[in-house]
């Protein structure tokens, strides 16, 4: 008479339970927003990138002189994430970096931008946070322009220092987090999710096929109107670019 293992039972349930909440989640990040895509989306996506960081920038949460470092900025706003046992992140929204000879120039054309990424671990809940990602190294940039980028693989990231607690360094990190978080949730984080160009999104800003690259360093487009609110908005917080 054979007797199953209670054990392996137990492992083969939950990862069937693992698998049903799973499937179910990664439908409602990354098929549902796909389906309502159009330009005025995007556009939306642009301005509320701008509140976003004219939000972190005057609470301090993202220091001025942190900002003035920078050679490229992304915003991502409201940024999804669930979770119950196994997990998921998604979101788009724009990149802009400074143009010109060591990123000394004024600010590009944004160009957009997906977050995705899952993490395994004890999740519970779900929240909406609105993150802004700022570029610091050459290494980093490169990393964002030449396609798909697992963070913390071809680009570290690290939290960056915030309000009167930063010394006036920001460490070896090629990318600085932020984050203003909404919401319950538990157990994950963007170390472990990956950026890539959102192509179909910048062919509909800019009416033409072009890579982020031809973009964010090309002068290949001017940006549109959302696109001159978040400029305009750059430009006044931080005019110049130090590498101090």
């Amino acid at each position: 008479m054979t007797h199953d293992n209670p054990m392996k039972s137990h492992t083969h349930i939950i990862k069937k339970l693992m698998h049903l909440f799973l499937s179910p989640i990664l439908i409602i990040i990354f098929i549902v927003p796909a389906c309502g895509a159009d330009k005025s989306k995007d556009e939306e996506t642009l301005k509320n990138a701008a509140t976003v960081l004219q939000g972190m920038v005057d609470s301090k949460n993202v220091p001025a002189d942190v900002l003035a470092r920078a050679n490229c900025i992304i915003v991502l706003p409201s940024v999804k994430k669930f979770g119950f046992g196994v997990g998921g992140s998604g979101g788009r929204g724009p990149m802009i970096c400074r143009q010109g000879k060591n990123f000394s120039g004024r600010w590009s054309a944004p160009a957009m931008y997906t977050l995705g990424g899952a993490s395994f671990g004890l999740q519970v809940g779900g929240s909406s946070t609105d993150f802004v990602l700022l570029v610091m190294s050459q290494k980093g940039v490169d990393a964002m322009l030449k396609g798909k980028t697992k963070l913390g693989n071809e680009a570290t990231a690290a939290a960056g220092p915030s309000g009167a607690t930063h010394a006036g360094t920001v460490g070896g990190a090629d990318i600085l987090t932020y984050a203003d978080a909404s919401g319950l949730f538990a157990g994950t984080s963007l170390g472990a999710a990956t950026l890539e160009p959102d192509n179909d999104a910048n062919q509909r800003l800019y009416d033409k096929a072009l890579t982020a690259k031809e973009i964010l360093l090309g002068n290949a487009v001017k940006p549109t109107a959302a696109g001159k609110q978040l400029i305009s908005l750059l430009s006044r917080k931080v005019a110049k670019h130090s590498s101090s």
